[in-house]
């Protein structure tokens, strides 16, 4: 079977940051991942060249025909919501969507997909500035203007900048497996991990001694996953009443301290059933779950998918 074909849209205004991040997690070559890795293919929304955000000029070697072909298309920001799209594109992204393909667009891009009708009835979100206007143009959509990315089917849409590469990496994840999505993080210096529920800002200013102690804890936590963890040992860790830390960890993450651990133990064992060695109760195990009963139903809401589909999935062979 070919390469996943990804393609990156370009148009006239291009945002470069998304346009960047978009081209570094999937054009370049990652030999030292010793998997076949995507084909890659700019395709540009109008004839060049393109003007580009920080004066810069691009030309895109494919037109909208790449479109068909593509497996994944990305819409990299959008020159403005204001801005209505091209009605050739709009024609193109409903027959890659009607066909299977995965949509995704970040921050501004969203509008692109909306303008294309693929988001009716979906859950989607962009940068928080833009919520408003989203949720007043498109009735039909259901914003989520908190999260950092949302994935609702085959469609996939974040918030501003480096919520983008969240959700490209998520992408990879779902594609390669987390270990695999781990080491790119790496390559690029990210973490690598963080779940599409969690907040795109703080909404109020956090003192900064209690921001600090929540940040300590959250290191502390994915430190040792798999100790037991309750609110009130959390709390009298990070030195607060638990009242309080609810309040600031969600303010920090968007997430409930809990719920939050359990995101991140689901990303642990994800990597760990990808080494087929280590049986599904050590898994669990090491994940912190306890038992494989916890895991599986713990995994089954995070993931979408059982454990064991997970591993035949993803398992190193």
């Amino acid at each position: 079977m070919p390469a996943h074909l990804v393609c990156a849209l370009a148009y006239d205004r291009l945002c470069t940051f998304e346009f960047g991040c978009t081209v570094e997690l999937f054009s370049l070559d990652r030999p030292e991942l010793d998997v076949p890795w995507y084909r890659f293919a700019v395709c540009a929304v109008e004839p060049g060249p393109l003007a580009a955000a920080g004066g810069v000029v691009v030309t895109a070697p494919y037109t909208l025909a790449m479109l068909d072909r593509a497996d994944t298309i990305v819409v990299p920001g959008w020159r403005g919501v204001d801005a209505p799209p091209p009605e050739p594109l709009l024609r193109k992204l409903r027959a890659a969507h009607a066909r299977g393909a995965r949509l995704a667009s970040i921050c501004s891009g969203v509008f692109v997909l909306a303008a294309a009708g693929v988001l009716d009835g979906r859950a989607a979100t962009t940068h928080w500035r833009y919520a408003d206007a989203l949720a007043r143009r498109h009735p039909a959509i259901a914003v989520r203007p908190d999260e950092l990315y949302v994935e609702d089917g085959n469609v996939v849409t974040s918030a501003g900048s480096a919520a983008g590469l969240d959700m490209l990496l998520h992408l990879v994840r779902t594609d390669y497996g987390a270990r695999i999505a781990n080491r790119v993080a790496q390559r690029l210096v990210l973490a690598p991990h963080r779940e599409g529920g969690q907040a795109q800002f703080v909404p109020r200013p956090v003192a900064p001694d209690e921001a600090g102690r929540v940040a300590k804890l959250i290191d502390r936590l994915r430190a040792a996953p798999a100790r037991e963890h309750t609110l009130a040992s959390m709390a009298a860790d990070a030195a607060m009443s638990v009242r309080t830390l609810q309040r600031r960890f969600r303010e920090t993450t968007g997430l409930a301290p809990y719920e939050w651990l359990i995101r991140e133990r689901v990303a642990l064992a994800k990597d760990l059933l990808e080494t087929p060695a280590t049986s599904i109760g050590r898994v669990a195990e090491l994940a912190g779950f306890g038992s494989e009963e916890s895991l599986r139903r713990h995994f089954r809401r995070v993931a979408a998918t059982s454990p064991a589909a997970y591993r035949r999935r993803f398992a190193a062979r």
